[in-house]
């Protein structure tokens, strides 16, 4: 049950990615410039992603253990790659390209947003009392 609850928590991370990569290409692009902005960009959503977690998590979720923690922060990991592939897929991406959303030498930090993702629940836990 508190994955499912978890899940709703997870919903929101989706509209709060949207944003993010329109404050990225509308705003962070014209005044820092692309190569500046795709990694401020990964940054701002790790931490959006924390915030929502924080924010959430603890009014849906009592009494998680360390285990139930971690469990939701690698559901929520399994989602977001999946629906990041799947909406890459549909958009028209090739598979080379959505991999190499995961080489932070490019200056994507998707790695950093997933392990934000996934360790979120678990922070939460060792920080505040959930």
């Amino acid at each position: 049950m508190r994955l499912l609850k978890s899940f709703i928590v997870w919903i929101c991370f989706i509209p709060v990615a949207i944003l993010n990569g329109g404050l990225r290409e509308y705003v962070l692009v014209k005044f820092i410039g692309e190569e500046t902005a795709l990694p401020v960009s990964g940054i701002l959503l790790s931490v959006f992603i924390f915030l929502v977690t924080w924010l959430m998590l603890p009014r849906l979720v009592k009494g998680c253990g360390m285990k139930g923690c971690l469990a939701i922060g690698v559901c929520w990991a399994l989602l977001t790659a999946a629906f990041e592939s799947a909406a890459g897929i549909t958009g028209g991406s090739t598979i080379t390209e959505i991999l190499a959303a995961y080489n932070p030498s490019t200056g994507n930090l998707w790695v950093l947003v997933l392990a934000t993702t996934l360790l979120s629940p678990v922070l939460l836990k060792m920080f505040r009392q959930i």
